[in-house]
């Protein structure tokens, strides 16, 4: 499991290297870079924290995602969960952040 994340999507915010609780993600010239790949705990905290889609977290074949891409989208009050596979279809779920946490 690990993150993938795309410097030109990237600003630079360091909200991810705050939230990661491995201590994995560093800035290097301004944009955000995972310092082990192979360390990642697949926690996906980094990814709901940034707000510029910059960061993936692939999907193993162990975790039953093949090869796939996970990545998120946030807007107001919907969190946007979106898989995509190897072949490019994606499978979106959406989620109400004020919600989800509802019993």
């Amino acid at each position: 499991m690990s993150i993938f994340i795309n410097g030109q999507k990237c600003a630079g915010c360091r909200k991810c290297v705050e939230v990661c609780p491995g201590n994995l993600i560093k800035i290097q010239n301004g944009k955000a870079v995972i310092k082990r790949e192979k360390d990642c705990w697949g926690c996906t905290s980094c990814l709901k924290e940034c707000k510029t889609g910059a960061i993936s977290f692939f999907l193993g074949a162990d975790m039953g995602g093949k090869g796939s891409v996970l990545s998120v989208d946030e807007a107001g009050d919907e969190r946007k969960w979106t898989v995509t596979a190897p072949d490019g279809t994606e499978k979106t779920i959406v989620v109400n952040t004020k919600e989800s946490n509802k019993y």
